[in-house]
């Protein structure tokens, strides 16, 4: 990823959450006009879902808000992963902590959760799988906040 910015967002199965933060991210890093400098996907911390399409209901969720998750398959974090990606964002405490097990140590530091981007005091997107439509909305809502506030920090630091 020599001259682009590369982000990976991070759940457990990636149907739900990382691939809503994947799809809303680039949706508003097209609107901002630095899409082709960044490269932007999604995994899971486990293989449950490998292959398969985001969950309906996130897609319908974001499609409300004329998001697309369009072309999306959920895979499992590999090691590369680890070497490639330069900011890891996991959607929880809990996945956050198995891609410190998983990583080198000197990739750590690219391991962060993905709401220190938004102001508020949560920290951990909740996992809306087993919920109604309330969930996947709030998801969307917070991953909306956190993608604002990711976008004003690459913004001030590494694709200005």
């Amino acid at each position: 990823m020599e001259d682009k910015t590369s982000i990976l967002f991070v759940c457990m199965g990636n149907i739900c959450r990382s691939p809503t933060a994947e799809g809303v991210f680039r949706h508003h890093a097209t609107e901002a006009g630095i899409i082709e400098r960044l490269h932007i996907d999604s995994a899971g911390t486990h293989a449950y879902h490998a292959g398969e399409p985001p969950d309906r209901r996130a897609v319908t969720a974001a499609e409300r808000r004329g998001m697309s998750m369009q072309g999306m398959r959920a895979r499992r974090v590999t090691v590369d992963d680890f070497e490639t990606f330069d900011l890891i964002l996991a959607m929880d405490r809990d996945n956050a902590s198995r891609l410190k097990e998983e990583a080198p140590p000197e990739h750590h530091g690219k391991i962060r959760l993905f709401l220190e981007y938004r102001e508020g005091d949560e920290i951990d997107v909740p996992d809306p799988y087993y919920g109604g439509t309330a969930g996947f909305e709030r998801v969307l809502d917070l991953v909306e906040e956190a993608s604002r506030g990711l976008l004003r920090t690459l913004s001030r630091t590494t694709i200005s």
